[in-house]
């Protein structure tokens, strides 16, 4: 065991204090001023998007709708980083922490718009549904099978398996702390839960998550938003203590980066997977008339993930102590200041909620690993072990240790990102070409239909062909 926690502990040193902050940031800022602002300029056609019905078939069915699929990734993004990250982040990090979450969201959402967009414009018919992500672009537009297999078979080992033993473990550790109830029995529940759900196929995946995101998101930004409401004449010293801490280095740590900076910057990129190449997994799903539409609506999922949900929750721990109780662990802090700011029945309140957050997060987290399977050999048996393997780990991580468990999960995500991140900057040039035919039909007053021959050069791009759009 200590052989590979120093193996894990070795690998994040060099992944997050040498290469991935630099380069989440730094093509996050190439991306945005590239676009032209993208995430800012074209925020309130995000919204609007939202609302357009899933397109129809030549065959008469409706696919996914752009609705279904941020929901979708939402259940991915939306889950244990929005309540539990961002305790860790600020019981390591500092409430400097909160400001280098929200940079990161702010520049990481122009990321998600280049993935997200390169995803659709390479995604693949499967029946009557579609499929694509990283491991497709890199494959189609790089002529690169070997790293999309590489990446493939990343993100089936960490969002899959990893990243589902997370969220186990942290609901594990809510219900303890709520109801003291036994690891073991709570390994059994979400394993028997888990079971049902992934066996049923992706149409069950976007009914359960349309259903359980919206709620559990609404519920618990009511009850945070009541907490800084009851505290509003403290919230303008927590902003300046987030601001006054944010650059504060004298708790330096790996190759002399800030705790604050880089326990911001990896909470917020485990909870809104801006630039992971997660997300576009679920943005190939949609049905829609543009790529680029798919770019706008995952790009407001990363708003929506950190700006909103994980703000709520910095605010209920920094209205509560800037400095957290070392002894409890992620989730617990939080439970504790909620119990702190309204009373004793919020920590079960709060148990329910992660309960929902992170099992929807376990939901699309598998999506993410089968979408990827099909890619390597769409082989019924090996999905079939994957699926088995899923519950298994659910069971894992619900009795495991909490520190190994994200250690593992930070390994993983970090190495995916930097993958997909040279991937999306090679190759980005595509996305600007495809944003700026949808900006030149937006104000013709089109609805955007995309064809390929509309893009000098572009090949592979088997769902846009003239034909068949």
């Amino acid at each position: 065991m200590d052989f590979l926690n120093g193996i894990i502990s070795g690998g994040n040193t060099i992944l997050w204090s040498y290469l991935l902050i630099y380069m989440l940031v730094g093509l996050g800022l190439y991306f945005t001023v590239r676009s032209g602002f993208v995430q800012f300029r074209y925020f309130g056609e995000m919204f609007r998007l939202l609302k357009e019905p899933a397109m129809v078939s030549k065959e008469g069915k409706r696919g996914i709708s752009s609705l279904q699929a941020f929901f979708i990734s939402a259940a991915s993004r939306v889950g244990t980083g929005n309540l539990a990250g961002v305790a860790i982040a600020i019981a390591v990090g500092g409430p400097g922490a909160v400001f280098w979450m929200w940079l990161i969201a702010l520049v990481g959402m122009a990321s998600s718009f280049v993935e997200s967009t390169l995803a659709q414009v390479y995604k693949v018919k499967d029946g009557d549904q579609f499929r694509g992500g990283p491991a497709y672009y890199m494959e189609k537009a790089l002529n690169a099978r070997w790293m999309g297999i590489f990446f493939a078979v990343l993100i089936t080992l960490c969002f899959g398996l990893i990243f589902n033993a997370v969220q186990a473990n942290t609901i594990a550790l809510a219900f303890d702390s709520a109801f003291q109830i036994d690891k073991t029995v709570m390994a059994i529940i979400l394993a028997v839960f888990t079971a049902i759900i992934i066996f049923g196929g992706l149409k069950r995946i976007a009914a359960a998550t349309q259903i359980i995101v919206p709620v559990m998101a609404l519920i618990y930004i009511g009850v945070a938003l009541v907490v800084v409401i009851m505290n509003i004449t403290e919230v303008p010293a927590v902003i300046g203590v987030i601001f006054a801490n944010a650059f504060g280095f004298e708790q330096a740590v790996g190759g002399g980066i800030g705790a604050a900076v880089e326990n911001g910057i990896k909470r917020g990129l485990f909870s809104n997977e801006a630039g992971m190449g997660s997300a576009p997994n679920a943005a190939a799903t949609a049905n829609v008339s543009h790529p680029v539409k798919q770019g706008f609506i995952q790009t407001l999922g990363v708003f929506f993930d950190t700006i909103i949900i994980c703000s709520t929750t910095a605010f209920l721990i920094l209205l509560f102590d800037t400095t957290p109780d070392s002894s409890l662990d992620g989730i617990q802090i939080t439970q504790a200041a909620l119990q702190s700011h309204i009373g004793d029945w919020t920590g079960t309140f709060l148990a329910v909620a992660i309960l929902l957050f992170a099992f929807s997060s376990v939901i699309g987290n598998y999506y993410y690993g089968e979408t990827n399977i099909e890619f390597l050999n769409g082989s019924k048996t090996v999905l079939f072990i994957y699926r088995l393997a899923v519950v298994g780990m659910v069971i894992f991580g619900s009795v495991s240790g909490f520190q190994l468990i994200w250690d593992m999960a930070d390994l993983f995500m970090g190495l995916m990102a930097v993958t997909n991140l040279i991937a999306i900057a090679i190759l980005s040039k595509i996305a600007f070409a495809v944003l700026k035919d949808y900006s030149r039909q937006r104000k013709e007053g089109k609805n955007p239909v995309f064809k390929a021959s509309s893009i000098k050069g572009l090949k592979h791009t088997e769902c846009w062909e003239d034909d068949e759009v």
